[in-house]
């Protein structure tokens, strides 16, 4: 299952090119990444969420520019893979005519008083199996 998120190009985004800057595509990924893992289920008064993790890594494949601020695109995301302690998501950004961005982030599940990685828990891993997609 894809989680659907629609992001807020703001027009500060935009840099000197007059598109959206490239590291503006993290921060989308990011604020799509929130909504999955906490905002939809604090919504809904369910308060176990997977927001205890860090980026390990970001890849991004630019694939067009966005050229406006001031307009919404939608940013689809889903688990590729999950380990013991990590997980691997994939991000979309598009509007109905393009394809601008395709980013992969690792997440770290972290204890939050050691500050070190930890296993994912099984309701966690039960979660994460809901948007994994099958290659």
């Amino acid at each position: 299952m894809k989680f659907h998120h629609k992001a807020f190009v703001r027009w500060d985004d935009l840099d000197a090119f007059g598109h959206v800057n490239n590291a503006k595509y993290l921060t989308l990924a990011q604020e799509a990444r929130f909504h999955w893992s906490f905002i939809q289920h604090q919504d809904k008064g369910d308060y176990h969420s997977i927001v205890e993790m860090v980026v390990a890594r970001a890849e991004i494949d630019f694939l067009a520019p966005i050229y406006e601020g001031g307009r919404y695109v939608d940013v689809n995301l889903w688990v590729d893979s999950i380990g013991n302690s990590s997980f691997a998501m994939i991000y979309e950004i598009s509007d109905e005519n393009s394809l601008f961005a395709r980013i992969k982030t690792v997440q770290v599940a972290v204890d939050l008083q050691s500050k070190k990685s930890r296993l994912l828990t099984e309701h966690e891993r039960d979660f994460l199996g809901d948007y994994l997609e099958e290659k």
